[in-house]
């Protein structure tokens, strides 16, 4: 009995491998999200008793320059394996984002709230989830923030690879969320494919974030208080770091649902810091 994931490099699919060995594995070269229908044919292909969709286009800022293949791969591909899955009565879990929210106010986002991305990329991710939602079988869509490991390109790596050079950081301070292991991840997109196996009444859109929220100046110096480097971190706002795509001042989500219907707690990302800080020290 298969379990197919979607996505072999990436920084959630890497923590899966560990977890689920037994898995199949398609990247790049076997499944490409630019070809939505070659999506689903390999899905035809494997009949798995369940599929993981953790490929996606990451790059928030070229998305604003590339948004028809952004929403290619974000939004078509999941839509079109949402619907074999349905054909075929196989549970399907995809991975989502707090950008499918304008990150107004202070209130964590609960499941429910209504969308408005500010970009490019929260417009594809959108797309996904509302495809993903009309095509009609069992579905769990997970949507998260923040996602830092020892693998692949993230804050956490980014900060480390600066204080290399650098004693002192200029770091946003006025946009919060709840940064999230992909290890936890991982593991949530598990559980939640097992559950959804056995039952549909469990279909829908979740929430799952590190606890406790925490601005982008403030999740860095715990990084440099773990790691033992002397970097200052000097807090400022967002506007004083401009991006191409806008990103949402206000990340919280209200996890609430997810620990309801899963059983599944918001991990503490402190804890996630140490071990990632830990894989890396052994990797030196």
């Amino acid at each position: 009995m298969t379990l197919l994931i979607f996505g072999k490099t990436g920084q959630v699919a890497q923590e899966l491998h560990r977890l689920a060995p037994e898995a199949v594995y398609l990247g790049r070269d076997s499944a490409d999200l630019s070809d939505p229908e070659g999506c689903a044919e390999a899905i035809r292909t494997h009949r798995p008793v369940a599929v993981i969709n953790a490929a996606a286009y990451t790059a928030v800022d070229k998305a604003e320059s590339d948004e028809p293949l952004a929403t290619t791969v974000n939004g078509t591909a999941p839509g079109a394996m949402a619907r074999i899955c349905a054909k075929l009565g196989i549970p399907f879990v995809h991975i989502s984002t707090d950008y499918v929210f304008d990150g107004q106010g202070s209130d964590p986002f609960a499941a429910d709230h209504p969308t408005a991305p500010l970009g490019a990329y929260g417009r594809s991710k959108l797309a996904g989830e509302e495809a993903v939602c009309a095509g009609g079988g069992t579905y769990g869509i997970l949507r998260t923030s923040w996602v830092f490991s020892a693998h692949g390109g993230n804050f956490v790596k980014t900060m480390l690879r600066l204080a290399e050079t650098r004693d002192a950081l200029n770091v946003v301070n006025d946009q919060i969320g709840g940064p999230t292991p992909a290890a936890a991840i991982a593991a949530a997109c598990l559980t939640m494919a097992e559950a959804l196996r056995a039952g549909a009444d469990k279909s829908g859109i979740y929430h799952f974030s590190g606890s406790p929220d925490v601005s982008w100046a403030g999740f860095a110096t715990e990084i440099f208080a773990q790691a033992g480097k002397p970097v200052t971190v000097t807090g400022i706002p967002a506007r004083d770091y401009p991006t191409p795509a806008p990103r949402p001042a206000n990340s919280r989500m209200n996890c609430d649902s997810l620990t309801r219907t899963f059983g599944i707690e918001r991990p503490d990302w402190r804890a996630g810091l140490r071990d990632v800080l830990e894989e890396l020290n052994r990797a030196n």
